[in-house]
């Protein structure tokens, strides 16, 4: 499996929410190199990064940790909160970003996101699609729409798009399990995509599962700073 830690970033700290919703926050670790680095020495090669602040205003606000983490770490790094325009993407990348996770505006701004499809290439734009009750997410989640998450998979794949980052919002954050079910459908409709799931891992055998369902890819987050995944297990499962 491609196994993704996740460091949430607000006000340059790492930090967790619960359910997307900014008024329950815990905080993780006040230095979030400092968990990069243990991250990398535990032999894992990946880093989901998100910036909570950046999601919310439109455009990067971590942007000083985000550089240090790059310049200190040989992870494999993808970025996502925030990232609203040609520039920005152009931004992250030259500073080293492995690449970049495009959510509100695929689905507000389509041709800007085939735009930068055309420009930078699949391997470098992910698109990240946060699903409430199988309808897609923007505005850092404070927001919902009508459009379905199959619905929005199709629109970019026609775009160019190859990795999509599916967050059930009910159940990130809550250590309540993965939504397979929903990741196993759009894995049997698209199954030339790659799809990463995310949201609600609480133990390895969450990953097996998704494994068996077709699902090679997962981001966690809070079950690291719960304790109920650990670090080596990430990497045994890695292998």
């Amino acid at each position: 499996m491609q196994l993704f830690p996740a460091i949430d970033l607000l006000n340059g700290q790492s930090v967790r929410l619960f359910q997307g919703d900014y008024a329950q926050v815990s905080t993780i670790n006040t230095d979030p190199l400092v968990q990069a680095q243990k991250i990398q020495q535990a032999g894992l090669t990946n880093l989901h990064l998100v910036d909570l602040d950046g999601a919310k205003a439109g455009q990067p606000q971590n942007l000083e940790t985000i550089t240090r983490l790059r310049q200190n770490t040989d992870l494999f790094i993808e970025v996502g909160g925030g990232i609203r325009s040609l520039k920005t993407i152009r931004q992250y990348l030259d500073l080293g970003i492995d690449r970049v996770i495009l959510g509100s505006i695929a689905l507000k701004a389509p041709e800007l996101v085939k735009q930068a499809l055309a420009e930078f290439g699949a391997d470098q734009i992910v698109i990240g699609i946060d699903a409430k009750n199988d309808r897609v997410a923007t505005e850092g989640w404070l927001e919902t729409s009508t459009t379905s998450t199959a619905d929005l998979v199709a629109t970019m794949a026609e775009a160019g798009a190859a990795t999509f980052i599916v967050t059930d919002i009910a159940k990130d954050g809550t250590l309540a399990g993965p939504n397979v079910a929903m990741l196993r459908r759009l894995h049997e409709q698209f199954p030339a995509l790659i799809f990463v799931a995310s949201g609600g891992m609480r133990t390895p055998a969450d990953l097996v599962a998704l494994q068996t369902a077709g699902i090679e890819h997962a981001i966690i987050g809070k079950a690291l700073a719960a304790g109920s995944i650990t670090l080596a297990q990430l990497k045994a499962l890695e292998g």
